[in-house]
């Protein structure tokens, strides 16, 4: 290890970046380094642009992509680099609006149904159920099931925060059921090496091929089942703060988006059409034409 990459491993630690937040800028920083072929110590703005612009261009990685670069090299350059320029020279990429893919009621039901593996079935259940991502729900415990309080507890997720989320009734039973058949002991779902959790690329495998068999043509991951736990549960009338703690958002904008989504919200305003004085005559078929 590079005392420069000793140095910037050190600085992550001491503000307590998460271990998936360190190891993408590290590879990150790594791969700005393969690519202009030094420590990035003696490299300035120009080689910086130029690299960006590689990435954007050549290499046509997604806005989210090209946010992880970025803020990589500006937490090497302003915090570990300590340089005056960082926020002039390493823009941040502007990400585009994208709603996410909803699925009813019906089509969650269905995609579950279509599940074989009592695991994967029953942690992508308690994924919906909960509103959990998918890290979260990978790194459950049995200990973390309070069927007195009917509470779930999310240890550690997201920017590092515990939290409570409902159990519901019917998970409740369904975790129940699969606890006696598999007796699980450290994890509540573990993977391949029992002393391990199962890893979120197994889930999201057995996810995609559930999507299959079910034959849903919308695009489904683990995520979209909390997509669709948030927007349920508007449609239900919960208010938006409270959803906002149930899915752990820091900001309430962040769970605001769901309103533009949700059915009760969209499609239960009546149109301005709707409200013309007289229905408009809807026009006739046209008529075939003549033949000799």
């Amino acid at each position: 290890m590079t005392p420069l990459r000793q140095r910037m491993t050190e600085d992550m630690e001491i503000r307590n970046l998460s271990p998936n937040t360190q190891l993408a800028y590290l590879q990150q920083v790594s791969s700005f380094a393969k690519y202009c072929q030094r420590s990035p110590e003696v490299v300035g703005p120009e080689e910086i642009r130029a690299y960006q612009v590689y990435v954007t261009n050549e290499r046509k990685l997604a806005p989210g992509s090209l946010s992880i670069i970025a803020s990589a090299l500006r937490f090497l350059y302003k915090v570990t680099l300590k340089r005056t320029w960082v926020d002039a020279e390493i823009p941040l990429p502007k990400k585009p609006y994208i709603l996410p893919v909803i699925l009813s009621r019906e089509e969650v039901l269905h995609f579950l149904e279509s599940i074989a593996s009592l695991k994967h079935r029953t942690i992508l259940m308690t994924a919906y159920a909960a509103g959990l991502r998918i890290s979260e729900a990978t790194r459950l415990k049995p200990t973390d099931i309070d069927s007195g309080r009917m509470m779930l507890r999310v240890e550690q997720g997201k920017g590092q925060k515990d939290r409570y989320v409902m159990l519901s009734p019917q998970l409740l039973e369904i975790l129940r059921a699969y606890w006696k058949v598999t007796h699980p002991k450290v994890w509540l779902f573990p993977g391949d090496m029992p002393d391990q959790p199962i890893t979120r690329s197994a889930v999201e495998q057995a996810c995609q091929r559930a999507r299959r068999v079910s034959g849903i043509k919308k695009p489904i991951t683990p995520h979209s089942l909390r997509h669709g736990f948030a927007s349920h549960l508007l449609e239900a009338g919960t208010d938006v703060r409270t959803i906002q703690l149930l899915m752990g958002h820091r900001s309430l904008a962040t769970t605001a988006r769901y309103l533009k989504v949700a059915t009760t919200t969209v499609c239960a305003t009546t149109s301005p059409f709707d409200l013309l004085p007289r229905p408009i005559p809807t026009p006739p078929p046209p008529t075939p034409p003549a033949h000799f």
